[in-house]
């Protein structure tokens, strides 16, 4: 892929993260947020979503 941010859907993405992490959280102002710390975890989860790794950065 690309350009990733083309072919996604945020609110879709969200709700994937979200099952994959058994967590709460929501897509606004052009965010995912997440409820708790997933810092471990969320680069897998992007990874197999279709994400270069090397263009994923996690911040907390």
């Amino acid at each position: 892929m690309e350009n990733i941010s083309e072919d996604m859907n945020p609110k879709e993405l969200a709700k994937k993260l979200k099952k994959g992490l058994a967590c709460g959280g929501t897509y606004k102002n052009g965010r995912i947020e997440l409820q708790g710390d997933h810092l471990r975890r969320i680069k897998d989860l992007l990874v197999k979503e279709g994400f270069p790794e090397n263009k994923i950065e996690v911040r907390n």
